[in-house]
C-alpha cells in the first residue's frame, strides 16, 4: 500500500500542543476514523491508525450490503484527557479541522474521548456533526440520522448500545478463535488491560459467555483473583475513565502492580487500553495462548514473531476491534435498525465470519492471522477501487 493521501500537523496557538490528521485513503470521496487524545500521541502513531482504518473498512466490504465501506483516516491530539485544558483544546482542534470534517473526514470517539464529548465539542466548533461528510452518500439523510440517533439512545442494563457493540465484537473474535481450536468456554481464563468502553464491554460479554475473568488493569494497577473477579461489580464501580473504585473489591481480590496483567495465569489476554503495550522485552512474561487486540496497535511489530515462536497467537486489531466502526455504518446506511438484539446478532455474525476467514487464510498460507488479514485486504481493495474509482 502507498503512503497516506493526506498527513498534517496542527499546533495550537494558545498552548503549543499538537494535533494530527492522517487520511490514508478515500472511498467515494470519504474516509472514516476516530479521534484520540492521549499524552505523547505522535504523527507516526496516527499514521499507523489511519492505515488500520483502511483495512478495517475493507475487511467489512460486502457488495450486497447497503453499507459500502469508506476510506481510512485518524485524528490525534497530544494531551492528557484529564487536563483542564483538554476540552478547550479539543474544540480548537475541531474548529481547525472543520474543512476536512465537513468534506471528507468522518470521526468519533477513540482513546481518551467519549462520543458525547466529541459531539459537544463539534457543535461548539460550528460543525453539524462529526460524521457530516458521509451524509451526501445516504439515500435518505433524515431517516438515516434519526436511526443512528435512536440507536445511540438505546441502553442495555444501563449501558449505551454504542459502548457495548465494540466489546461484543471483540468477545466474538475471541470465542471464534476458541471454537476454532476446540477449547470450551468453561475453564478458560481471561486477563484484560483496560476496563473502559471497549475493555469493560469485552469483559462483560466474555464473562456472560462462561469464561472466567481473573485479572483487569486500570490506571491504578491490576486487580486479580484466580478464582474469578465479579465483573459486573467492577463495571458498576468504574468512573468515566474506566478506573475502578477499590472499595468495591471483594476479600479475595488482590491489588497488584500495573503491569501484572501481562503475566496473569490466563489463556486469553486482551489489551484494551493503549497502543504499544506489548514489546519485545515484556512479551516474555506472557503465558496466555491468545492475545486479542481490543486496543489499536497494542503489540509492537518486533514482538509478534517472538510471540509466534512461543506458540502465542495474536488476533489483530484490524479485525478484532472493527465492530464499533462497522456498527455505526450498518445502522446509518440501514442494514440494521436501532435495536440492541439486532445489533448484537449482526455484529456476532459478521465478526464470526471474518475471523473464520482470517484463520482459514492463515492456515492455508502457513502464516499469522495478521498477515492473513492483510492478505484479505489486499484482495478487496482492488475490487473496491474498480467499483468506486481511486481517490489517491
Amino acid at each position: 500500500m502507498a503512503g497516506p493521501l493526506l498527513s498534517l500537523t496542527w499546533t495550537d496557538h494558545l498552548t503549543g500542543r499538537q494535533g494530527f490528521l492522517v487520511v490514508d485513503r478515500l472511498v467515494r470521496g470519504v474516509a472514516s476514523g476516530g479521534l484520540r487524545m492521549r499524552p505523547g500521541c505522535t504523527l507516526d502513531e496516527v499514521t499507523g491508525l489511519a492505515r488500520g482504518m483502511t483495512m478495517k473498512e475493507a475487511l467489512h466490504y460486502d457488495p450486497a450490503a447497503r453499507y459500502v465501506p469508506l476510506g481510512g483516516a485518524k485524528g490525534g491530539i497530544d494531551c492528557d484527557p484529564r487536563d483542564p485544558e483538554a476540552y478547550p483544546l479539543l474544540v480548537r482542534y475541531l474548529r481547525a479541522m472543520r474543512p476536512y470534517i465537513e468534506n471528507f473526514w468522518t470521526t468519533g470517539e477513540d482513546l481518551g474521548l467519549t462520543q458525547d464529548l466529541v459531539d459537544r465539542a463539534a457543535a461548539e466548533a460550528g460543525l453539524v456533526s462529526s460524521i457530516q461528510a458521509v451524509y451526501p452518500l445516504l439515500d435518505d439523510e433524515a431517516e438515516a440520522r434519526r436511526r443512528l440517533r435512536d440507536a445511540f439512545a438505546v441502553e442495555v442494563d444501563g449501558i449505551g448500545l454504542d459502548e457495548l457493540v465494540g466489546g461484543c465484537g471483540v468477545a466474538e473474535a475471541a470465542l471464534t478463535a476458541l471454537a476454532h481450536a476446540g477449547v470450551p468456554h468453561a475453564g478458560t481464563r481471561v486477563a484484560l488491560q483496560g476496563l473502559g468502553t471497549m475493555g469493560g464491554a469485552t469483559a462483560r460479554f466474555l464473562s456472560r459467555a462462561g469464561l472466567t475473568v481473573v485479572a483487569v488493569a486500570d490506571i491504578k494497577g491490576t486487580i486479580a483473583n484466580p478464582a474469578g473477579l465479579d465483573v459486573e461489580a467492577l463495571l458498576a464501580a468504574r468512573d468515566a475513565h474506566g478506573t475502578v473504585d477499590r472499595s468495591a473489591l471483594r476479600p479475595g481480590d488482590r491489588e497488584l502492580p500495573d503491569d501484572a496483567w501481562l503475566s496473569a495465569d490466563a489463556d486469553v489476554l486482551v489489551p484494551a487500553a493503549v497502543s504499544y503495550a506489548i514489546d519485545a522485552g515484556n512479551q516474555e512474561r506472557i503465558t496466555a495462548r491468545w492475545i486479542v487486540e481490543a486496543a489499536n496497535m497494542p503489540v509492537r511489530p518486533e514482538a509478534e514473531p517472538l510471540l509466534a515462536a512461543r506458540g502465542v497467537t495474536v488476533l489483530p486489531d484490524v479485525v478484532v476491534n472493527s465492530g464499533t466502526n462497522a456498527w455505526w455504518w450498518w445502522t446509518l446506511f440501514g442494514d440494521i435498525g436501532a435495536d440492541a438484539e439486532e445489533a448484537f446478532a449482526h455484529t456476532r455474525r459478521s465478526m464470526r465470519s471474518l475471523v473464520e476467514r482470517m484463520l482459514a487464510r492463515a492456515r492455508a498460507d502457513g502464516t499469522t492471522p495478521r498477515a492473513a488479514a492483510h492478505a484479505l485486504v489486499a484482495d478487496r481493495l482492488p475490487v473496491m477501487t474498480e467499483r468506486f474509482g481511486c481517490y489517491r
